[in-house]
């Protein structure tokens, strides 16, 4: 097979370009392109769009890290839409009810909803439309119907059971007559329309000034209807993937007391281009640490679809994880050495691990106490079956076969602005639905671990280490690539993948995507 095949041509222009996860998400980016608006409103407009017609892989109530590089600006900024761990939910608070490891389900696992105010904080920052301009097209979809695709529809049919005995209010949204839908069946969910619409009134009466307009409609959204439903709902007990059932630790306090917020990328050079990722409370460093292993070896050289080629990137891959699992965590409760990580000294030692043959050990770095922390991984990942584990986002156990995912978006406009963002959480399967929203609540809070010895363990206002990570490319300090992809653990390995053979291989795009593609499992 030629390594430039390709299953459709590369898409090139000079107007613009919109690529997401669902055709329906992109045309309506596209749409927002044609009638004037930028890269940035046209990512929000995709964003919420996405949350209607792929409600099994994201929702309202879940989670997004957003990378943008402004036309003209000296560096690409993160927007921090993860939201954090309720104040009530300490270690002690999920020993006290015999939970060991947080689980995949229910409202026990619920964190802030962060992706709403992500997409307001780019909107009223960085894009030009009103709100009514983006949410126009969910709220139409919400409303009117979308085709169901397949994986929605298994989605639904293998937990309807569930649905009808322990989740009713799920129930009431996804099996329409008491049915589970069918494959490409219009699907309308229009609870969500109504609490868009409610958001979108509440934000008009505000006037006429469009930052006014998505002021209130932030306050609307954390302190106003939605946080109170928010707040009455968590209060009340539902089976999760613990086989008990628990009310959640979220509030109505906890809303209001967060925003979303900027962050600054981390970036690694790597044969002439930046690479910028979200800091260590995403895996986006991940991927530069598989970089500033991998160029120690001549991947040019390498058959890009060939067992060395192959080898070395595993290889790489499995090393930069195991720094992930026992350093990375919220760098405002965590000590993250991501200097050391990313350092020529250490990446030249780390190298030399890398042997012709394939290692089936996790092998953290050789900082502090690394040793002890993965003894105390472990012990924990082998005390009880973690929902998700080893692959990064929340599986629903009682029902193995459901998984939870993500859905990816890239944005370039005619004027040189470049977004990519990772909208996910908050998919049907992951809570009940509140019944007066409509939608769910992400249960990011399934990455954490319980145990303080541990970077990444719960802790109240902390944010969990999400498996979230866009990716965004410069090139002489101006955007050059946006790209990323779901797949929790998987992300930053098959976005990785796709890089390397385009810089090193001189693959377009598509064809880097189309190649076949590898990952590794010793992860988690």
């Amino acid at each position: 097979m030629s390594q430039r095949f390709t299953t459709r041509p590369e898409i090139r222009g000079t107007f613009g370009a919109v690529a997401s996860t669902h055709w329906i998400g992109t045309a309506v980016g596209m749409g927002i392109l044609e009638r004037g608006g930028n890269a940035f409103d046209a990512a929000v407009a995709t964003g919420f769009t996405l949350q209607i017609v792929e409600p099994h892989l994201n929702g309202p109530g879940g989670d997004v890290p957003i990378i943008l590089h402004k036309a003209g600006a000296e560096a690409p900024r993160i927007i921090c839409g993860q939201g954090v761990a309720p104040q009530a939910a300490t270690i002690a608070a999920y020993h006290g009810r015999g939970v060991k490891l947080v689980p995949g389900t229910g409202l026990l696992a619920a964190v802030v909803p962060g992706a709403f105010d992500a997409w307001m904080l780019l909107l009223r920052d960085y894009g030009t439309m009103r709100l009514q301009d983006v949410l126009e097209a969910a709220i139409g979809y919400a409303l009117n119907g979308f085709p169901l695709v397949y994986r929605a529809a298994a989605s639904v049919h293998a937990i309807a059971d569930y649905f009808r005995q322990e989740w009713p209010s799920s129930a009431q949204v996804w099996l329409p007559g008491g049915k589970a839908p069918l494959v490409n069946q219009i699907v309308a969910t229009p609870s969500i329309g109504r609490t868009y619409q409610r958001l979108l009134g509440e934000a008009m009466a505000a006037g006429q000034d469009r930052v006014k307009q998505i002021e209130a409609a932030r306050k609307c959204f954390y302190e106003g209807f939605v946080a109170e439903a928010i707040d009455r709902f968590c209060r009340q007990k539902f089976r999760d993937s613990t086989g008990q059932r628990n009310s959640g630790f979220l509030t109505g306090a906890d809303m209001a007391a967060w925003r979303a917020s900027y962050d600054e990328p981390v970036s690694f050079d790597y044969h002439g281009l930046r690479v910028h990722k979200t800091g260590a409370w995403g895996q986006g460093p991940v991927m530069l640490q598989a970089l500033a292993l991998l160029q120690g070896f001549d991947l040019g050289s390498m058959d890009p679809n060939g067992a060395q080629f192959v080898h070395v990137v595993t290889e790489a891959i499995k090393l930069a994880f195991a720094d992930r699992d026992v350093f990375y965590g919220d760098p405002d409760f965590a000590d993250v050495p991501l200097a050391t990580l990313l350092s020529p000294d250490y990446n030249d030692a780390r190298r030399k691990l890398i042997a012709d043959a394939a290692s089936d050990v996790l092998r953290p770095g050789p900082i502090g106490d690394a040793d002890e922390r993965l003894a105390v991984l472990s012990a924990l990942a082998g005390s009880e079956a973690p929902a998700g584990g080893g692959a990064g986002e929340p599986t629903f156990t009682d029902v193995p076969e459901i998984e939870g995912d993500t859905v990816h978006l890239d944005v370039v406009d005619r004027w040189g602005n470049m977004v990519a963002a990772t909208p996910s959480g908050g998919w049907l399967q992951s809570s009940p639905a509140i019944p007066e929203l409509g939608f769910n609540l992400t249960t990011r809070g399934q990455m954490f671990w319980l145990d303080e010895r541990l970077p990444s363990c719960l802790a109240p206002g902390k944010r969990p280490r999400t498996t979230l990570t866009p990716s965004l490319v410069t090139r002489d300090g101006a955007p050059y690539l946006a790209f990323g992809s779901p797949g929790g653990d998987q992300q930053d390995q098959w976005s990785l993948v796709m890089f390397l053979r385009h810089v090193h291989h001189g693959l377009n795009l598509q064809a880097a995507i189309d190649a076949p593609m590898f990952n590794s499992c010793l992860s988690g």
